[in-house]
């Protein structure tokens, strides 16, 4: 039987502005088994994950959770866990780190300053520190959400895993499944799609360096989905590899139609015309989908240098 990403890679859907959105992400790990919204179907605490659901709404905080990669016997509770909170903004890009026996700790964090990318609340709620190890790479395995995400992603994770690769976590959802194998690598925050073990080791390469690899990338999970696509439109437009060299400093319009500025750090300016369109032909959005649909992609129409003046105008 055909899977959503078979069709999505036979079709050659573009993957560029597909990652999640998100400036900051939660990460709580969970042993055991997921259920397709495993915030509250997972041995987490069913109140506690509908309390954190409620309190990142509008923060820009989005709460996951991980699990080393391997075989998951139901072993109930861990005595300890492992938190990150990671902070994709460039210019402010940021891990921070902490073990909890009391998830519910959780809750007396300032969401709305981890939004901002204030990592402060982080450690003075959670005694937290820096994360000083590898980059992270969260490999999507949930099989409750849709088929693709466990039968390729958890043989990655595994294999990432085996190969000596320190960071690497399963996590219960990116999006996108019909990308699968999907990837976020932290602290950056750019998610890749329908990626191989190879090419991960080159982006964890990429990454430790300060570089982002372009090829595979669905996005910055910083920007919304057609500021991703305009960014990464700059970098293959120029070359820029340097991962906090770019940001998205301006959108003007709406569905369908965007105008993104992205500003470099050197003070150049690019003003990216993007439209939404309609994937054809009808495909499954996943594998679990009851009908076909037509996701939107994101379509540059145009990459512009701007001179100084525009820019200072824009």
């Amino acid at each position: 039987m055909s899977t959503c990403s078979t069709v999505s890679r036979d079709l050659d859907e573009p993957v560029a502005g597909t990652a999640p959105v998100a400036r900051t992400w939660l990460l709580l790990e969970q042993p055991g088994p997921w259920g397709a919204k495993a915030l509250t179907s997972s041995h987490l605490d069913t109140a506690l994950g509908r309390a954190l659901e409620a309190a990142v709404k509008g923060t820009d905080v989005r709460v996951a959770l991980i699990r080393r990669p391997g075989r998951h016997a139901d072993r109930g509770t861990p005595a300890v866990r492992r938190v990150y909170a990671a902070h994709t903004t460039p210019g402010n890009v940021w891990v921070r780190t902490t073990t909890l026996t009391d998830p519910h700790q959780l809750l007396g964090l300032d969401f709305a300053a981890l939004g901002r990318g204030d990592g402060r609340t982080f450690d003075a709620v959670l005694d937290g520190g820096p994360h000083t190890g590898d980059p992270l790479v969260l490999v999507c395995t949930n099989g409750k959400r849709d088929r693709c995400c466990a039968l390729l992603g958890r043989p990655l994770a595994a294999e990432l895993a085996a190969s000596g690769a320190e960071g690497v976590w399963e996590v219960t959802h990116l999006g996108g499944h019909r990308f699968s194998p999907t990837v976020l690598v932290l602290p950056h925050g750019y998610a890749y799609g329908r990626v191989q073990a190879h090419s991960v080791k080159e982006i964890l390469h990429g990454a430790r360096e300060g570089r982002i690899v372009v090829e595979g990338c669905r996005g910055n999970t910083a920007w919304e989905r057609p500021g991703q696509a305009a960014e990464l439109a700059v970098r293959s437009a120029v070359g820029e590899v340097a991962a906090q060299s770019l940001s998205v400093v301006r959108t003007d319009g709406a569905v369908p139609r965007w105008e993104v500025t992205v500003a470099h750090v050197d003070g150049r300016h690019w003003r990216v015309g993007v439209a939404q369109g309609a994937s054809a032909p009808p495909r499954p959005e996943s594998c679990g989908a009851a009908v076909l649909g037509s996701p939107a992609r994101m379509e540059v129409t145009g990459v512009r240098e701007l001179s100084v003046t525009a820019a200072l105008a824009s």
